[in-house]
């Protein structure tokens, strides 16, 4: 297989380009050209996701494109949809194998042959099956890296597919959390983020089992001791499982930066409970209200789902004013879509779409108006940025460490550098502009 080019499309979470960049680098192990994807390559891998209608529509795009790029390209589908749906992906125009939960890991034992299939072949797992761990990380950039500390999901939200793609809630080691994270400050990467399917129940054994042998705290804590990594991101836990104990740790830790993405899904008590989540919105204030006490500055982001089955105007209404009420940063609006094998599904109350279309507009506007109001808040004071390495339309730029996206002209020689800053105004685009506290020696 030397001198053969892979290249690798990722659709989806953070947990996806972790797991991706695995797979690239098992590729690389044998002696594969990892490419990008719109350049020639002679395997083309793309890592699916299904949490919403339009990742699976996707897709087909996508291979479509890697055909144009070499039309006799081998083509695999794997991830989330490959589990959930291997015959529907196989029968895709195009693709030639794909590979369910257990068996993605396992990529390069299934390409003894890359000629062109008439039929996309299937490997794929009874989800009960997908029992063990495998840890990832992924590198995208010099700044950031993505990496996962846990897999699957025990709980039972009424509207999700993913503990049918991913299986039962596992966690890696904490030996081995280290030794990645470890890993990846060798290569110079300034910051990691975690994530997971459900990080905050890290701990649960490498099979599933219930005994916690370290809690998400212990994890925290060991990390945070981590020599060379300037900055750890938490991505997204379940306010459930975000105890004060963490909170008000990262308050005082070393590189546990102040910002979090806490799911909430709806701001009314009716719709939580149809949606089988493990809180009430009082929990959610005082998760809320916590994080404001110990880190005034915190940046807060917020999931939420519009016209979930059985959402009429009353219920809408009740999450529109608890989120504008709350002190929160920004929001990520989902519009509710019918997933198969999902009890939601066959729930009474369908909102049409239109009125889906209609409420997620709103709160995209609702988040607009939060993210500036937290950016203005910001102004005028001292914060460290981490520049990242794209140069767009003529600017760098980067994120405080609360999360407030910066925007400076072109400097390659910033790219992946530190820096002390203070926040001047909001630009049109509405990113912030800021003078440096310090000007950076450059080489």
């Amino acid at each position: 297989m030397t001198d053969k080019k892979v290249a690798f499309y990722t659709l989806g979470c953070k947990l996806n380009f972790s797991e991706t960049s695995t797979i690239a680098r098992s590729f690389e192990n044998e002696g594969f050209d990892k490419v990008e994807f719109n350049d020639y390559a002679d395997i083309y891998v793309i890592n699916t996701c299904s949490v919403t209608e339009n990742a699976d529509k996707r897709f087909k795009t996508i291979v479509k494109q890697a055909q144009k790029n070499n039309e006799d390209a081998f083509i695999v589908g794997v991830g989330c949809y490959a589990q959930l749906k291997p015959e529907e992906l196989a029968a895709v125009d195009g693709v030639d194998l794909v590979l369910g939960a257990t068996e993605k890991f396992k990529i390069t034992d299934y390409l003894n042959d890359l000629s062109k299939n008439d039929f996309g072949q299937v490997h794929s797992c009874e989800i009960e099956e997908a029992d063990f761990y495998v840890g990832s990380y992924s590198i995208g950039d010099r700044t950031r890296a993505f990496l996962k500390v846990q897999d699957g999901c025990d709980y039972k939200c009424t509207y999700c597919t993913i503990p049918l793609a991913r299986g039962i809630s596992r966690s890696d080691k904490l030996e081995n959390v280290l030794k990645n994270a470890a890993e990846i400050s060798e290569k110079g990467i300034k910051e990691i983020v975690l994530t997971g399917v459900n990080i905050g129940d890290y701990g649960k054994g490498e099979f599933g089992n219930k005994k916690h042998e370290h809690t998400f705290l212990d994890l925290v804590k060991a990390l945070d001791e981590v020599e060379g990594i300037e900055r750890l991101r938490i991505s997204s836990i379940e306010p459930n499982l975000l105890k004060n104990e963490t909170i008000d740790f990262v308050a005082g830790s070393n590189t546990f930066v102040p910002h979090f993405h806490i799911p909430l899904q709806s701001g009314s008590n009716d719709m939580l409970k149809l949606m089988r989540r493990r809180y009430l919105r009082e929990l959610y204030s005082d998760r809320v209200t916590q994080i404001r006490e110990v880190m005034p500055n915190a940046c807060i982001g917020v999931d939420v789902i519009v016209g979930f089955p059985g959402e009429t105007d009353e219920h809408f209404l009740e999450t529109y004013k608890f989120l504008a009420d709350l002190d929160i940063s920004y929001l990520h609006v989902f519009t509710y879509s019918e997933r198969d094998n999902t009890p939601a599904a066959e729930m009474d109350g369908v909102v049409p779409l239109k009125i889906r279309k209609k409420r997620s507009k709103m709160l995209r506007g609702l988040s607009a108006k939060k993210r500036r109001a937290f950016y203005e808040s910001q102004l005028q004071s001292v914060h460290t940025v981490l520049f990242e390495g794209e140069n767009k339309q003529g600017y760098i730029h980067g994120f405080t460490e609360n999360y407030v996206k910066v925007k400076a002209p072109w400097n390659p020689e910033l790219v992946n550098t530190l820096h002390q800053v203070n926040l001047t105004s909001i630009d049109e685009d509405g990113l912030v502009r800021f003078d440096f506290v310090k000007q950076p020696i450059l080489a």
